[in-house]
């Protein structure tokens, strides 16, 4: 038997039929190199080195592909055989297991990756990544809220991949990453170059009451809301919204930590440059109420400048009433400049000198002396209070009630809404005051007894009673009081017990209250000023004479 010769034979044979399937089958699922040995409209025929050429779809070389019979290209081999008995190769799975193999590469390296933003899925975006497909969460597109994507679709910019899993075919890629590297790197370069008086290009990131926050690109600054216009703003959404781009100049830069104060108004004329020759005191001028304070309401005269109406300045009449009341905001006023103050930038204004004075003009047609019949509006402490018209009052202190009477007896006699009769006896504009009497309606008793009696004469009184605090007197029917300190220049001649009802008293007037009827006399003064006299009378006549000789021959000739 030759059966030497035909087992080796077999077994050779056999042996190469099993590693070429073996082969074959080892290398499913990776990238090889094969030829191009076939092109038809639909299917590219490639030849990978095994027992049977694949075919791949035309479409997964892309649109209008430049192919040649003769060319190598990288294929996938995605199964052995087909129900054909052909090799299953894939074109595109092959680019993505390259781009696979790159993404990987740069992911360990760090490195960033070129993509391109074309879909949109829930919770984010997908991204071409040569090929791969990777989802870009929505938080990770941009460092700040981004209404608009759409810009950013369709161009190729860098990423970072944040997350691989190959076996599920996912990637996890950041555009935000790649902005917030970029913008230190600026923000470096920006903070050396800031200075003060520097005008900068930023966007408004962030609205607050008191300002915005403006991003210079890496690094943000305060607008506070004072330096965003010359006019008066009451909060910055007025001026400003998020997204804008605004042009603002640096005011202060603290380098110790790195604080930005800006400004936009500093980019336009000062207003308040000249004011002075544009408004002047006494100037009517129109305005518009853009804010109402517990104490008055500020007026805009023009753009950037406004000037304060105080409360006291509102109204004549009107008072102590909440400005509020009196103006709205946005109403035209017309007003009168008061007072211009360029260095502390205020103008003081009025509205009521725009309108004629009440006080004057009552006063024109009412002069002093003038009856005038008003009702009791209010009674108060210190008087009575009259209505003279829609717009003013009078008042009648509690001394010009009666002659006879106290002033809190007197008002007793009157209630509020009583029809009475007064007199004006006196009128201060400036204060807006409007003084009344009722007692000047009639002649003082008193005062007819006052004639002849004033202060600093000597006269007789005759003693009415003698009190603990000193003597009652009367002068001419007059009613008078001595203190008992004034009885005498010496303590021993104060002695109430030397006086009685009846005596007859010489004494000086110190006090001639004809308003007040009120009478007050002085022993004392009177022997003070008859010894001053008797000195200066012997003074030259008894010289080389004791004072007491003197004083002694003085009082001896009297």
């Amino acid at each position: 038997m030759n059966t030497e010769f035909q087992i080796p034979e077999t077994d050779e044979v056999f042996a190469d039929l099993l590693n070429e399937e073996m082969d074959g089958k080892s290398l499913m699922g990776s990238v090889v190199k094969g030829t191009i040995v076939k092109i038809t409209p639909d299917f590219i025929m490639v030849d990978v080195g095994l027992k049977s050429e694949g075919r791949i779809p035309v479409r997964e070389f892309g649109q209008n592909p430049e192919l040649n019979i003769g060319d190598t290209v990288e294929v996938y081999i995605d199964r052995y055989e087909d129900r054909d008995g052909n090799i299953v190769l894939s074109r595109e799975k092959a680019r993505r297991e390259e781009a696979w193999q790159d993404l990987e590469k740069a992911m360990n390296a760090g490195e960033r990756i070129n993509g391109v933003i074309f879909g949109r899925v829930k919770g984010g975006f997908t991204v071409d990544l040569n090929g791969a497909i990777a989802f870009l969460p929505g938080s990770q597109i941009d460092i700040r809220p981004i209404r608009d994507i759409s810009p950013l679709m369709g161009i190729s910019q860098p990423f970072q991949i944040l997350k691989m899993d190959k076996l599920r075919g996912n990637i996890v890629v950041s555009r935000r990453v790649v902005l917030e590297e970029t913008r230190a790197e600026s923000r470096a370069e920006l903070i050396d170059a800031i200075k003060e008086g520097s005008v900068l290009d930023g966007v408004v990131k962030n609205i607050t009451d008191y300002g915005a926050f403006i991003d210079l690109g890496g690094v943000d600054g305060l607008l506070h809301v004072t330096d965003i216009s010359w006019k008066r703003i009451n909060h910055p959404a007025e001026v400003l919204t998020i997204g804008q781009n605004v042009k603002v100049q640096v005011i202060k830069f603290n380098e110790d930590n790195q604080r930005i104060s800006l400004g936009m108004k500093q980019l336009e004329s000062d207003p308040w440059q000249n004011v002075e020759e544009k408004f002047h005191v006494g100037d009517v001028c129109k305005g518009k109420v853009t804010n109402i304070t517990d104490y008055g309401a500020f007026v805009e005269l023009e753009d950037g400048i406004e000037g304060l109406v105080h409360v006291s300045e509102m109204s004549w009449t009107r008072k102590n009433v909440h400005p509020g009341k009196i103006v709205s905001t946005s109403q035209e006023v017309e007003v009168k400049v008061l007072e211009v103050d360029s260095e502390k930038r205020r103008i003081s204004l009025g509205i009521k000198q725009c309108t004629e004075n009440p006080w004057a003009a009552y006063l024109e047609e009412h002069p002093l002396g003038s009856v005038i019949e008003g009702k009791i509006k209010n009674i108060t402490e210190f008087g009575l209070f009259i209505g003279l018209n829609d717009e003013i009052d009078g008042m009648i202190h509690l001394s010009d009630i009666s002659w006879d009477k106290s002033g809190e007896e007197a008002v007793k006699d009157y209630t509020k809404g009583q029809e009475i009769q007064a007199k004006i006896i006196d009128v201060d504009v400036e204060k807006e005051r409007i003084s009344l009497g009722i007692k000047q309606l009639t002649e003082d008793a008193n005062a007819s007894a006052f004639e002849g009696l004033n202060k600093g004469d000597n006269v007789k009184a005759s003693v009415t009673e003698v009190t603990e605090d000193g003597l009652n007197v009367e002068v001419n029917g007059v009613a008078g009081t001595i203190k008992k300190s004034d009885l005498a220049r010496e303590k021993s001649g104060q002695d109430l017990n030397r006086f009685k009802a009846g005596d007859e008293v010489e004494a000086k007037i110190t006090v001639a209250d004809k308003k007040k009827g009120k009478l007050v006399l002085s022993i004392k003064a009177l022997e003070i000023e008859e010894e001053k006299k008797a000195l200066e009378e012997y003074s030259n006549t008894t010289s080389g004479s004791t004072l007491g000789e003197a004083l002694g021959e003085a009082l001896k000739k009297k």
